[in-house]
């Protein structure tokens, strides 16, 4: 069984791949099972301070759970036209580092490339993610993903409509 104390760095990178690839095959109603039920997934604009909160911050995603489930059976949908068709995405996690270990939960940091292809056109979201991760009976659990974007805007791309 896995303890806060226990964890290592590689059992935490193979969580965030397998949560890339579960991204990238588009098993999105899977990978909602790796947050807890109090979980959250933000994305702050490319201006706002990294630890910024959603409550006094503009952020271009701020979902609860809820919002969460409700994104992922939006673009699951035929009616979601910015992603129907699916969108060809690849993530690339890499530099992983576990931050800090605090009583039940892990702070995480990783750098993130992610391409979207579609319509013969590639765009590029490059930044980082912070998360953090909780150590549950079941497993590893998403408390928190927050990728912030290493870039000036989303120009060219104008829009985020796929989960980064």
């Amino acid at each position: 069984m896995l303890t806060i104390d226990t964890v290592t760095r590689e059992q935490v990178e193979d969580f965030m791949f397998l949560e890339a690839e579960m991204l990238d095959e588009w098993r999105l109603k899977e990978w909602l099972t790796l947050f807890t039920a109090d979980g959250s997934y933000y994305v702050p604009t490319t201006d706002t301070p990294a630890n910024a909160s959603p409550d006094n911050a503009l952020f271009y995603v701020a979902d609860d759970r809820f919002r969460l489930e409700q994104r992922v059976e939006r673009l699951l949908k035929r009616t979601a036209h910015a992603e129907f068709p699916k969108s060809k995405t690849r993530h690339l996690v890499s530099n992983v580092r576990i931050r800090a270990r605090h009583d039940d939960e892990l702070d995480v940091g990783a750098a993130v490339l992610t391409y979207r292809t579609k319509m013969g056109l590639t765009e590029t979201y490059i930044g980082s993610y912070r998360y953090r991760i909780a150590v549950t009976p079941e497993g590893l659990r998403i408390r928190e993903k927050r990728c912030i974007l290493d870039m000036e805007g989303l120009k060219p791309n104008g829009r985020i409509s796929i989960i980064l």
